[in-house]
């Protein structure tokens, strides 16, 4: 991504704000750990999203007043000690390419700054205030927020979370292109897997397969942490141990991405350890399948998340009672129990408004299963879709999926 894209995010989101508004996002920073090491730092995907900049612990802010707009962004200070251990603190012209905010100060600038900004007739704050659980710890957002409504109590705070997020929603050519990228990556990755399992494996060494591929491409960051569920464990949605030893007639359940510029891939491919479906593996994966792709067809601007879990729930309710599995719809719910659907983007599970229509440039993921505890079967096949004007583009479509195809792959491979 280039600075434009981030300055035209920027530029799209300031439409939105009353005038006479300060508008502050935090990049964050990694979370302590124990004794000195520190978690790996993700950037805010909101705060990246508007600046570009994956350097933890910056602040960017922008003043709208008299319908006139200035930004800065506030960076750490480059400290030669410092960079001995850590390595090179980004710089004020770094800073700047990368985001295309052309005032840069430093950190400690910013509490001066924003109450320089104060002194003025500033009435409102918009800030980001995510907020997933009740019990979820205080961010530095509401930290922040606290301290000022102390100060300044008559400063209105507001919330732009729900904003930013469904301006996210839509994505442009270049946020496609990431996915593209991530995808193909992820289908390299899956290949690798298919080509080198066998029974007796353990999970893990077959995910291995996957991270060898990432990681010789250029890719150091996982979309989520990889699922390689094997038997029994193909019927746990979020199975991510990775330890059993795979038997001579397991499927394997792999739901897994790549993340490309923080964009993510979100795909699922199931297939037998040993490149050889049975029949009764068969029967269901057939019914998976055509889930996917009667729900993928139905993919197209006006449609809603719940629209496309409606046919999937319909196709699976048909098909296991086809089997004799099931003889009402109310039953799927025993072995289908998540939604078909999500956004996809920035973050794996990402942000917006679930209720909305559907418009060109959203992307979604299409992901039917179905899962049999007693029998130690679970199938899932996940692609990723965008919507486009004239209905979808199925951006993995060329990751194989049909059995005839993925036993012919996996013969080859040996």
């Amino acid at each position: 991504m280039n600075k434009d894209f981030f300055m035209n995010n920027r530029n799209t989101l300031v439409k939105g704000l009353e005038d006479n508004s300060i508008l502050v996002f935090y990049a964050g920073e990694s979370p302590h750990r124990s004794a000195d090491s520190y978690h790996h730092y993700t950037p805010n995907r909101n705060f990246y999203y508007l600046t570009g900049i994956h350097r933890e612990k910056a602040i960017f802010m922008l003043l709208k007043r008299k319908g006139k707009v200035e930004e800065t962004l506030f960076i750490e200070r480059k400290d030669p000690l410092v960079e001995k251990w850590v390595g090179i603190k980004m710089s004020s012209e770094e800073a700047k390419v990368a985001s295309g905010v052309g005032n840069i100060k430093y950190i400690d600038e910013f509490e001066g700054a924003f109450a320089k900004a104060l002194s003025l007739d500033f009435e409102n704050l918009y800030i980001d205030l995510e907020r997933g659980n009740w019990n979820d710890a205080v961010t530095l957002e509401q930290n922040f927020v606290k301290e000022v409504a102390i100060k300044y109590p008559g400063i209105r705070i507001r919330n732009i979370y729900h904003e930013i997020c469904n301006h996210r929603l839509y994505k442009s050519q270049e946020e496609i292109a990431c996915m593209r990228h991530a995808i193909e990556v992820t289908q390299k990755g899956i290949e690798n897997m298919m080509k080198n399992a066998k029974p007796g494996m353990h999970e893990y060494e077959i995910e291995a397969y996957f991270d060898f591929v990432l990681t010789s491409n250029g890719i150091r960051e996982h979309a989520f942490p990889t699922i390689a569920a094997s038997g029994e464990n193909g019927v746990i949605l979020h199975y991510e141990t990775n330890s059993r030893i795979t038997g001579e007639n397991d499927l394997i359940l792999c739901d897994l991405g790549a993340a490309y510029g923080y964009y993510s891939a979100d795909i699922t491919r199931t297939f037998p350890v040993n490149g050889k479906f049975t029949d009764r593996q068969k029967t269901i994966y057939h019914i998976v399948l055509k889930a996917l792709e009667e729900t993928t067809k139905a993919v197209k601007p006006g449609m809603k998340l719940a629209d496309l879990n409606d046919i999937t729930k319909k196709i699976l309710a048909d098909g296991l009672k086809e089997i004799g599995l099931i003889k009402e719809d109310a039953e799927l719910s025993k072995y289908y129990y998540h939604g078909v659907s999500h956004y996809l983007g920035l973050d794996t599970h990402d942000v917006g408004d679930r209720e909305l229509p559907f418009k060109p440039g959203v992307v979604v993921t299409v992901e039917p299963g179905l899962y049999i505890a007693e029998e130690n079967i679970g199938i899932r096949i996940e692609d990723d879709v965008l919507v486009t004007e004239s209905g979808y583009e199925n951006l993995s479509k060329d990751i194989i999926r049909n059995i005839e195809d993925i036993e012919v792959f996996m013969k080859k491979g040996r």
